[in-house]
């Protein structure tokens, strides 16, 4: 489905356009899944806003988990639009499948990041686990993606949309693993800000 003539401002334009296409169900899952993201970002980017208005002094890294959560939620505000209109079909072949399961792991290694702040010592490996398995269904999934399009299912647009998934999840997860490596610097020092709010 690649575009020669089309500049690939032009594709992109097209390719965001299908959103005029979805119907009631597609509208519901892009709210609902680009919701889910966008409010990951808000918690995420408020808590550490939060924390540095109130003084606490955060290690460099930390703030590359927004800026990698921001990039993943572009691209899959973007790459949803293909797959709820034009690649729907394709993705039934397995795809579809692939993508419920790293959203699984991707999500539950969150939650698990999360929840390690309290119980670090029996999640450890846990989230580790869930982590490892999100990178190789990420890679799996790329792997689905590649070879659609070397068969013309897929285009330019929706495979740099992965480029940016994949780019902004890593940044994200893994500087948030780090982060609880070292004992989560700095949190609770916000959680006691917050309490005077």
């Amino acid at each position: 489905m690649n575009s020669a003539q089309n500049t690939f401002w032009q594709d992109t334009v097209i390719y965001v356009s299908r959103i005029k296409e979805f119907s009631r169900i597609d509208w519901i899952v892009y709210v609902a899944w680009i919701g889910m993201m966008v409010g990951l970002l808000a918690c995420i980017t408020l808590f550490l806003y939060a924390g540095h208005s109130g003084g606490v002094q955060y290690p460099v890294y930390v703030w590359n988990i927004p800026i990698g959560t921001f990039i993943f939620v572009s691209a899959i505000a973007l790459d949803t639009i293909g797959h709820r209109t034009v690649y729907k079909e394709a993705l039934q072949g397995g795809e579809a499948l692939v993508h419920h399961i790293t959203i699984f792991f991707g999500v539950t290694s969150v939650v698990g990041l999360c929840l390690a702040y309290n119980h670090g010592e029996v999640l450890h490996t846990p989230i580790l686990v869930l982590i490892a398995l999100s990178v190789v269904y990420s890679l799996v999934d790329e792997v689905m993606h590649w070879r659609r399009y070397l068969l013309s299912k897929s285009d330019r647009v929706e495979m740099w949309s992965h480029v940016f998934i994949l780019t902004g999840h890593m940044i994200m997860i893994f500087s948030w693993w780090h982060w609880f490596t070292q004992g989560y610097p700095g949190v609770t020092e916000t959680l006691k800000v917050l309490q005077q709010l």
